[in-house]
């Protein structure tokens, strides 16, 4: 697929040097969570709300292949602010679902299209042929699912669904994706029989992801068995039916990532708006892995708000990053520099993401002077050893891999290093509708640092 002009366009990073950060945000909602929710109010038992939903492209995928199977799904209003009313119907093809490059839309949707009638064809960008689909494939086939993909288990696809989905007992290798067991339990309650998920594999990442989607069907009345020695997931026919009246969308921590660090390498405060007290979600594990690096998290009403006094006094880090991984680009823009050296580790699975995140860190790093050594599962980060990167003249582009978390630390690397220039920061828009305009509320206004620091 050839690139358009804006996927070439190059971004201006602001600089801000020395000067310290003082920022209240209000970021928009939860991918994770807005995937799953859209997922389950489809198959509810009558129509609800999602309220705060997320208006970003991996949203927009998943409304537009859920509206392809039939699901009738309107923008509306309610009490003054938006909402998305989802009204359940009975799943037909023949129908064509764009996945983009969404791991949750090519990983969820396959399951719910098998409960539909007809033939329901899958593509999405270059990227998404390249990304691993077989476990999910296999399994639905092991249900009696019948998948053509010229023997690529990959994109693209067609299912031939028969209006039904079958339980059974499935054995899956999520060693690659965590999504691949979250997409059958997401389908579990429409399914006619029991449903029985072992993990195979040595590892399992983001595990916090699977929480997710075990909690939200608790919420909504479907019991999930889970044995957590034997890595299995039972979800038993007649442990109850979906149903829902409303869903409301948590702010999404893990896009928190970039501006509560930015506050690490500045100095400063950045306070985020509704953090939630309790959470599944992955990027809540930012307050223990930022307080180690050097800063202080605050409880303050409804709002978490995060302190740092700067690049001065920021410690690397050495820690298993395996629940979290999506967190792993923003740590290791932080870690280059830190005043040691950091360690992130068990993040092999990132290189099966929007892009080879591993490689590509690395690649991106060494060009502000880290040296960063690439590991099969592991990035070994040593901090530049001045900072001479706050004076320095020449152009640095920062290549986005047409991945989101890739061009949100260039925007971070920009804060410190001089004229820092992002290819398309466009595609922050996966998961943040408008990252530049919210960047720019981040730092300003910012202040001088004071003398001594």
């Amino acid at each position: 697929m050839a690139k358009s002009q804006d996927d070439q366009a190059l971004w201006s990073s602001p600089f801000l040097g020395d000067a310290q950060l003082d920022a209240t945000l209000d970021l928009p909602t939860s991918k994770s969570m807005m995937a799953r929710a859209l997922i389950l109010a489809s198959i509810s038992k009558r129509p609800s709300l999602i309220k705060r939903p997320l208006r970003s492209r991996d949203s927009l995928l998943m409304r537009d292949g859920l509206r392809a199977l039939g699901v009738e799904i309107d923008e509306i209003e309610v009490e003054g602010e938006s909402a998305w009313r989802i009204r359940p119907q009975p799943l037909k093809g023949p129908a064509k679902i764009d996945v983009g490059n969404a791991g949750t839309v090519m990983r969820f949707l396959p399951p719910i299209a098998a409960l539909a009638e007809g033939e329901i064809r899958f593509d999405g960008d270059e990227r998404s042929h390249e990304r691993p689909l077989r476990p999910v494939i296999e399994a639905l086939q092991s249900l009696g699912v019948a998948i053509a993909h010229d023997d690529r288990f990959a994109l693209p696809l067609t299912i031939k669904g028969a209006g039904q989905l079958s339980g059974g007992e499935v054995e899956i290798d999520a060693s690659a994706s965590s999504q691949f067991i979250s997409a059958l339990l997401l389908a579990s309650p429409a399914m006619s029989g029991d449903l029985t998920i072992r993990h195979t594999g040595r590892s399992l990442p983001s595990l916090p992801h699977i929480e997710m989607t075990i909690a939200m069907l608790k919420d909504r009345g479907i019991d999930v068995e889970v044995d957590s020695d034997s890595r299995t997931w039972r979800v038993k026919q007649g442990s109850g039916m979906i149903e829902i009246d409303q869903i409301t969308i948590e702010p999404d921590l893990s896009n928190a990532a970039p501006f509560i660090a930015a506050a690490l390498l500045m100095g400063g405060r950045v306070r985020i708006k509704d953090w939630p007290v309790s959470t599944r979600q992955a990027g809540d594990s930012l307050r223990s892995i930022f307080t180690l690096m050097g800063g202080a998290f605050t409880r303050v009403g409804s709002d978490i708000e995060f302190t740092a006094l700067g690049r001065d006094a920021l410690e690397g880090i050495d820690i298993d990053l395996g629940d979290v991984g999506e967190l792993t680009p923003t740590i290791a823009g932080v870690a280059a520099f830190a005043s040691s050296k950091s360690h992130l580790r068990n993040i092999g699975h990132l290189r099966l993401h929007e892009t080879d995140r591993l490689s590509a860190l690395a690649t991106e790093l060494r060009k502000i002077g880290a040296q960063v050594i690439e590991n099969e599962d592991s990035l070994e980060i040593t901090p530049l050893s001045n900072r001479d990167h706050v004076s320095r003249d020449d152009e640095v582009i920062i290549e986005s891999y047409d991945d989101h978390r890739i061009a949100t630390l260039g925007a971070l690397i920009g804060l410190v290093v001089k004229n820092v220039k992002v290819r398309n920061i466009a595609t922050t828009a996966k998961t943040i509708p408008d990252f530049p305009a919210l960047w720019q509320k981040l730092i300003q206004p910012v202040s001088s640092r004071p003398s001594g620091n």
